[in-house]
């Protein structure tokens, strides 16, 4: 069975504009405008019985997050959506792709709609429009040397996964989280002008920093003690070393990961109140891969280091986007 990794190579072949940016990056960049795709099924990213508001907040907000990790300005988007059964859901669902548009100014521009047969999964799509400011980092610019900064906590949307999965009545920050991902749209603006390579942090920081270091030809080295958990976390799951590489495999974070040159601390700028930004790590010279440490010492990476996308189980099962 083919997997993400085998499809974006055959479809390499086929983007080759520059603004595709050799799909190594999270978004394509046109004339000025950084442009990015991103959709949601229901049963992979979200419960059926989620409410319809919070997946229209979340349908913004992961595509918000790719425009933030390269410090662009949002302009437009376009909404795919899909009509199944009555259209109760579907009004209660514009309502949060109204309330993120407005909180975030992301006009809605236009886009398609199309009917399913009733009780088919729904399978939700937005086009978010950037403008690019005046660097946009690419996931390839990194350097050997590079000290990598993670903007936000991790662990909480994965650790809200866990509790809807055992109580769909669950509630709380962890759950919130989970369900109205923030995208760090401030944070993004002012780290990129100074970052050689950025990208957010939706599939698990292991398998994306993996994928930073691929595209920029270096070796990773994650910092397990570094990985930063917020208090909410650590009062359900703790702050051992397993519940550090729960929070660093588990994905759906919407954190920024960014490499800077080792000289320079970006905890300087003037970052919006009470960001959270912490050195997880660096790159070195070396075949592109990745290293995990923990006090000092190497140590051994988890069979899973996040979720790649591969054809889904046939029962739903809330999967990472």
């Amino acid at each position: 069975m083919a997997g993400e990794r085998d499809i974006l190579k055959r479809l390499r072949r086929i983007a080759t504009h520059p603004a595709a940016r050799d799909l190594l990056d999270d978004v394509a960049v046109l004339d000025g405008l950084v442009i990015t795709h991103d959709s949601i099924a229901e049963g992979i990213h979200f419960f059926p019985f989620d409410p319809p508001a919070s997946v229209g907040w979340k349908l913004v907000a992961v595509n918000l997050s790719d425009l933030a990790a390269k410090g662009a300005t949002p302009v437009g988007a376009l909404l795919s959506l899909t009509l199944a059964g009555e259209n109760e859901w579907e009004s209660h669902f514009l309502n949060g792709i109204e309330a993120a548009c407005e909180s975030y100014g992301l006009p809605l521009i236009g886009g398609d709609t199309i009917a399913l047969p009733t009780g088919a999964p729904r399978v939700l799509g937005l086009t978010a429009i950037g403008r690019a400011g005046e660097s946009v980092p690419h996931r390839g610019g990194a350097k050997a040397g590079d000290a990598l900064w993670l903007v936000g906590t991790l662990g909480d949307s994965a650790a809200g996964l866990a509790q809807l999965r055992d109580d769909r009545n669950a509630t709380g920050h962890l759950v919130d989280i989970y369900r109205r991902p923030v995208p760090q749209l401030g944070a993004g603006h002012s780290l990129a002008p100074h970052a050689h390579a950025m990208m957010d942090v939706s599939d698990g920081l292991l398998l994306d920093t993996l994928r930073l270091g691929e595209a920029s030809r270096c070796t990773a080295v994650i910092d397990l003690d570094r990985v930063p958990l917020s208090s909410e976390f650590i009062a359900v799951r703790g702050g051992s070393p397993e519940a550090r590489l729960f929070a660093a495999t588990g994905g759906d974070d919407y954190a920024l990961l960014g490499a800077f040159a080792p000289e320079f601390d970006p905890s300087t700028l003037n970052l919006p109140k009470g960001t959270t930004i912490t050195a997880v790590g660096s790159l070195e010279m070396g075949d592109p891969g990745i290293r995990l440490v923990s006090d000092g010492r190497p140590i051994e990476l988890p069979e899973t280091l996040g979720h790649e996308h591969r054809q889904p189980a046939p029962a739903p099962v809330a999967d990472r986007p």
